[in-house]
């Protein structure tokens, strides 16, 4: 999509991005630094069981030529012959083979972390494709190859001959040197040439590790439209979070508006608030608010109320106060208390009168006690 509409990859990748990268094998990896780190380990190795690998051959060897008169006419002696002489060699060998696979597996997971990925692994005809195929060999990754190649080249050749100059008259002795001796003396040379060699990678890989995290970095890279797009893809649409929101607004006023008959009184500010009271003893130890809203909402709440014969009283700090301070299904505050129980008080009186029960109540106080912090 950058390529496509011209941006440029200047965001940073996010953690989505990178994760599903990982899932398609897409990680930094430095093969230089693999292979450097098998090379060095393979010397090292040599260095400790090059000694016991050569005295096995050796001794492995003597033991398959010097076979006599009996062994040799024995048909079921070289099997025992056979295992008398790799018995000798199978544990610096095997040590050898593990150090190089331990090593192998560290220099390949050191950047970027152990990742298997079915993806990568499954063929893609991209991969088969002619053109794409030259695409490659002429892009800027080939370009980077062959100066690697060419910096490979001239550092172990360089090396090498160094080498050869340090070791060569020691190279030269061996000639006179006595078997076994010589043996050992040559593949001790061999190791160390072959250790020193392996290090000439170390100034490869201090090259190429860098460059391959930062190149995978920048492949990684986002444009602005991207980050959007994934912002959109993750999150959801801002537009359909919207409606849905209003639809669980509009749901939850419903609900609001259905507890509403069953409210004891109805506090407003008569122009814009309006709260809804209900006082269930056995249910909550303090009065509750079932039901509040402001303009539109507070007169369909006077409206259901008048509709349902429930009382509306005037108190409008009250009412502000009350829609404040509390949320829909939560009790009163507690410095309310007085000045609701004073509305109630009110509301049950005029209820009891208007049945024939008891006098007419005194007209509610306008200054009811309300705190100055719960002032709004």
């Amino acid at each position: 999509m950058a390529e496509d509409s011209g941006q440029e990859r200047t965001e940073e990748p996010t953690d989505k991005k990178i994760s599903d990268a990982r899932k398609k094998g897409q990680v930094a990896r430095s093969k230089e630094l693999g292979t450097t780190f098998v090379l060095i380990f393979s010397a090292v190795s040599l260095l400790l069981y090059g000694p016991d690998i050569a005295k096995g051959l050796y001794n492995m060897m003597g033991r398959m030529f010097t076979l006599n008169r009996n062994e040799t006419y024995d048909t079921t002696k070289m099997f025992s012959v056979w295992g008398d002489a790799f018995s000798e060699i199978i544990f610096p060998l095997s040590m050898f083979v593990l150090i190089i696979m331990v090593a192998g597996i560290i220099g390949n997971t050191l950047l970027g972390g152990f990742n298997f990925s079915w993806q990568a692994a499954a063929p893609k005809p991209s991969k088969m494709s002619p053109m794409k195929g030259i695409k490659r060999m002429f892009g800027p990754q080939a370009a980077v190859e062959l100066v690697k190649s060419i910096l490979k080249f001239v550092l172990v050749a360089g090396f090498a001959i160094l080498l050869i100059k340090v070791f060569f008259y020691e190279i030269l002795h061996l000639s006179i040197e006595q078997i076994p001796g010589s043996i050992m003396h040559s593949l001790e040379i061999l190791a160390w040439m072959f250790l020193a060699l392996s290090c000439t990678m170390i100034i490869i890989s201090a090259i190429d590790a860098p460059y391959q995290s930062y190149n995978h970095h920048k492949q990684l890279k986002m444009t602005l439209q991207e980050v959007k797009d994934e912002y959109k893809n993750s999150e959801g649409d801002p537009q359909i979070k919207a409606r849905i929101r209003r639809t669980q607004r509009e749901m939850s006023q419903r609900r609001m508006m259905q507890e509403v008959p069953d409210a004891d009184v109805v506090v407003t500010n008569p122009t814009h608030y309006s709260v809804a009271l209900k006082y269930d003893t056995e249910k909550a130890g303090a009065p509750m608010v079932i039901a509040k809203g402001v303009d539109e909402l507070a007169m369909q709440i006077r409206k259901i109320a008048k509709g349902n014969e429930v009382p509306i009283v005037e108190s409008p700090v009250l009412t502000r106060s009350l829609y404040h301070t509390t949320e829909v299904g939560d009790q009163i505050p507690q410095k309310l208390f007085t000045a609701v129980a004073q509305v109630l008080a009110y509301v049950f009186q005029l209820k009891k009168f208007n049945k024939g029960r008891g006098k007419r109540p005194v007209e509610l106080r306008k200054d009811l006690p309300i705190p100055d912090e719960l002032k709004h």
